[in-house]
């Protein structure tokens, strides 16, 4: 699949590409210092890669959870690591007044799964001629992304990404059917696999998300294995003090040794 994706480096390397980065930005010296980590690591390896950050955490379990350190702030310190490290940037966005706004800070508009649906919401990302990338409802079939990736190429964007993130199981776990991967890009757009969100244990009596980080590298090594274009991975290096997702995302320090495996994968496929 192509991608157009501003500032890709690697794109020659037949590697997937990788988005990745904090849950939510905390703050500009950690979000520093995972950058600067994840680019050596993708660089050395040949991957393409695109740093991830969310300026504002909107779907909270409990009302006292951490949201964000203000909109300007994050999205200036996004706009900043773009800049200094050459790679581009993704953020989500929950509302249709947010796509204008965060699009003049990032290359690349994520629409939460929760809102993957919100006609309006993704309207008013294709319209900013950014990238999308929409991640699938967990409610959601594969095969039904089909009306999201219509919305945003009808409204004259071409430059859409599918994210699968685990369907529902009961109340508070995910499943992966990775049949959803090759369905979703018979579209004709670039599928990436969420390796740490589809971990989830959401709706917990303590109102914190729980996680099954053990099982990232299983989750990304199928999903390279049955055609993902690209992966999708929060870490954070110091995990007891993250202050969101904590109990699903990957230690950094595990992450060159988790992409050097993959590229093997990656490599056995094509």
């Amino acid at each position: 699949m192509t991608l157009n994706i501003p500032k890709l480096k690697n794109t020659d390397s037949n590697n997937f590409f990788l988005m990745a980065g904090p849950c939510a930005i905390e703050g500009e010296e950690i979000a520093f210092r995972i950058a600067e980590k994840i680019v050596k690591i993708t660089d050395k390896l040949n991957i393409p890669y695109v740093f991830k950050g969310s300026y504002r955490k909107a779907n909270r379990s409990r009302l006292d959870s951490f949201t964000g350190i203000g909109d300007e702030k994050a999205l200036m310190i996004l706009e900043k690591i773009g800049k200094e490290f050459g790679v581009a940037t993704v953020t989500d966005i929950h509302e249709s007044g947010e796509a204008e706004m965060a699009a003049a800070y990032v290359d690349v508009l994520q629409i939460p799964a929760f809102l993957c649906r919100q006609t309006d919401l993704l309207i008013a990302a294709a319209k900013t001629g950014k990238v999308v990338n929409v991640k699938k409802g967990q409610f959601l079939s594969a095969g039904s992304m089909k009306y999201a990736v219509d919305k945003i190429t009808e409204n004259g964007n071409p430059n859409v990404l599918l994210t699968d993130r685990g369907n529902t199981f009961g109340y508070q776990d995910l499943i992966v059917d990775f049949r959803g991967i090759p369905e979703m890009r018979a579209f004709n757009v670039p599928v990436i696999m969420d390796c740490t969100h589809s971990l989830q244990q959401p709706n917990q009596a303590s109102g914190i998300t729980g996680g099954k980080p053990a099982l990232i590298e299983t989750i990304a090594k199928a999903a390279i294995a049955v055609g993902a274009d690209g992966l999708f991975i929060e870490t954070h290096p110091d995990l007891a003090n993250a202050k969101s997702d904590a109990a699903n995302m990957l230690q950094l320090d595990l992450l060159e040794v988790l992409l050097e495996k993959l590229v093997r994968v990656r490599q056995a496929v094509i």
